[in-house]
């Protein structure tokens, strides 16, 4: 048996030879129509030996395979676009399928890879890619064009099967494809000419919706989704996505209830369907209905291996479930349980970075580096370069500066030893370790990575910014200012340009004037306020808040309030979060963290106004439940001490305790 593999094309270079390349020994002859190529796309066809045909683009995209149709001889049809490939495991069963006498046609398993950035996720599906080659089949529908249903027509004893163990790989959903593309406004106009042709065809009538919702109009989206699902067969294969889509609809546009109602009938039809399961827990934990939450992601964990034709989204049944396990443990004060589900969440997908940030903050590698670092490497494998540099930013995040340095420099020994040269490294990367050195009070080994930063780096502002700070941790006033004028020469947005105005007048003289900070100001003042503390200098922290106006500060003082209770000072955490509650009385947060400091300070009483304050703020919070819980075993401990220091040899007093006792 004869197979051939039939595409159509346009400026496909970058795409065709992967193609061509993974299908070498799964056909036997390759036809290419190209419609209007003005790149290399046909010639590199041509070096794989296809018949490469010309076709006028008309604006459908049936005429142009059937067109390729027409020029096939093998006894099979194989369809591929550019952006995909057939996995390398998959040619010798597709040889085989093809021995088949009483099947017509294959679903095949395609994977989409979706993403960017270096972070990709595959999503599969099911497709119709693999037919007998009759002169009366052909294939209808401009866009999303359908062939299937015109070999049922023709002949209806024709009989399909669902092969998932030959796998397409397609490649066209990744960012930088569909921007080169601009698949999503060219899908959208195309469907909207044909639906206008054809209304009353439901499967384009899915398809449209499907086009909408790429393009963000998710309440038309949706409106179309129900226009294609009404009076359609349960067993129709693509009827489980679109339920999806009209959840998925709904919960953008936050009709959360209608969303759920969406859940419960998909559920009735398709009850181990972990999308909706999943989705249905996403909505319960954004209402803060944690209990239902918790059900609705432990059920999508434990459901069997979804079947293609659901085109189960990346996570639903692994990383992302287990992940928001693990928020809803923390949110109950268990971090034993939210660090097992965060693991899981990491084995299931190693390049779920939230996860692994969550782990990195439970673990707490600031007060304990060593051990952090052992569990780290126990739970992870950090083989690469880029694996490296990731945790390293993460332990940045939680001030373990010395350990976040070992990683960076960990990530460029791995690059050397990949590339087995000498690397010179990224600028963003040596301004990192730059900061990581001078938490560490190495400020000249710092200082000179700075200045390594050449001024036509985009970064070397922030590096400038940054040498600017180094300076001022060592009270060096004349070095600041000179430096200061340099770096206010830069294009600097007005926030920063204060920021720096800030540290250059703040040694010495303080009779500068006061300046007001937006956004971006506050942000860059925080993390310069917070890398003091982290060096211990506690008094010249608080003078940076001098430089600014009282409306500023005000807006300052939750953040700052957090983190002098991060770093143990618990009379400024009192101080600064007295303040914002002053101005913020509804702030649940603040009453948090707060009672979290007056606990801390043995200040019980104080500690359960707060909790209280914050429970009838967020009373779907269950932190403050679980921390009141705590706080009255403790109360209760320091009160039966007291009692017993005080009436010890007291008969009645043991009678008491034992039936307090009994009662816990």
């Amino acid at each position: 048996m004869k197979v051939s593999l039939c595409m159509i094309v346009k400026n496909e270079g970058k795409n065709l030879r992967r193609c061509l390349q993974s299908v070498t020994d799964a056909v036997d002859e390759i036809v290419v129509v190209d419609t209007g190529s003005t790149d290399n796309t046909c010639e590199i066809a041509r070096e794989f030996g296809a018949k490469v045909e010309s076709f006028a683009w008309n604006g459908s995209f049936s005429d142009a395979r059937n067109h390729s149709l027409e020029r096939a001889t093998g006894e099979w049809i194989l369809f591929l676009d550019a952006d995909e490939e057939l996995a390398p495991e998959s040619t010798s069963k597709l040889r085989k399928l093809i021995e088949a006498e009483h099947i017509s046609g294959y679903f095949l398993r395609i994977e989409n890879f979706v993403g960017g950035n270096g972070a990709f996720e595959m999503s599969p599906d099911i497709v119709f890619r693999l037919l007998r080659n009759r002169p009366e089949y052909r294939f209808r529908g401009a866009i999303h064009e359908q062939i299937a249903d015109v070999i049922i027509q023709n002949n209806p004893a024709a009989q399909f099967a669902i092969v998932e163990d030959i796998v397409i790989r397609h490649y066209g959903f990744l960012d930088q494809q569909i921007v080169e593309k601009d698949k999503k406004n060219r899908n959208l106009r195309m469907v909207e000419e044909h639906i206008l042709k054809n209304p009353d065809d439901k499967l384009l009538r899915y398809h449209y919706g499907v086009e909408l919702y790429r393009v963000g109009s998710y309440e038309q989206a949706a409106e179309e989704f129900i226009k294609g699902a009404e009076g359609i067969d349960k067993s129709t294969s693509y009827l489980p996505k679109l339920m999806r889509y009209i959840v998925l609809c709904y919960y953008n546009e936050k009709k959360y209830e209608v969303a759920l109602n969406i859940i419960r009938q998909g559920l009735e039809w398709f009850p181990d369907y972990a999308d909706l399961h999943y989705y249905q827990g996403i909505i319960y934990y954004e209402q803060k209905e944690y209990g239902l939450a918790y059900a609705a992601f432990s059920k999508a964990v434990v459901l069997p291996a979804q079947p293609s034709h659901f085109a189960p989204l990346s996570g639903t049944q692994g990383f992302r479930a287990y992940y928001h396990l693990g928020q809803i443990a923390e949110l109950f004060c268990n971090e034993e349980e939210a660090l097992h589900n965060y693991i899981l969440s990491l084995r299931d997908n190693a390049a779920f970075s939230a996860s692994l940030e969550c782990i990195c903050r439970i673990l707490q590698p600031r007060k304990d580096a060593v051990y952090a670092k052992q569990a780290l490497e126990k739970i992870c494998e950090f083989e690469s370069s880029a694996a490296n540099i990731c945790v390293a930013e993460l332990l940045m995040k939680q001030s373990a500066y010395a350990l976040a340095y070992k990683y960076f420099e960990n990530a460029t020994r791995v690059a050397e030893e990949e590339s087995g040269m000498k690397i010179n490294e990224a600028a963003g990367i040596i301004l990192k370790k730059a900061i990581c050195l001078v938490q560490q009070r190495q400020f000249t080994t710092a200082i000179n990575k700075f200045t390594s930063i050449t001024s036509e780096d985009p970064l070397y502002s922030a590096a400038m910014f940054n040498k600017i700070f180094c300076f001022w941790l060592q009270g060096r006033q004349q070095e600041v200012r000179q430096l200061a004028e340099k770096v206010k020469a830069l294009p600097l947005t007005e926030d920063s340009a204060s920021v720096v105005g800030i540290l250059a007048y703040n040694l010495g003289s303080r009779t500068f004037s006061k300046v007001t900070l937006g956004k971006e100001g506050i942000s860059i003042l925080l993390d310069i306020f917070k890398r003091t503390v982290d060096l211990g200098e506690w008094e010249r922290a608080t003078t940076l808040l001098e430089g600014v106006t009282p409306e500023s500060r005000d807006e300052m003082c939750l953040a700052v309030g957090e983190i002098c209770f991060y770093y143990g000072n618990m009379e400024l955490a009192q101080r600064y979060l007295g303040c914002y509650i002053a101005q913020n009385s509804q702030s649940e947060p603040a009453y948090f963290i707060l009672a979290q400091a007056k606990e801390q300070q043995g200040l019980f009483f104080d500690a359960h106004y707060c909790y209280r304050q914050a429970m009838s703020l967020e009373p779907k919070n269950p932190k403050s439940y679980i921390r009141l819980i705590r706080l009255y075993d403790k109360m209760r401990q320091d009160i039966v001490a007291q009692a017993k220091e005080k009436y010890q040899d007291v008969p009645v007093l043991r009678a008491v305790l034992e039936e307090a006792s009994n009662q816990a």
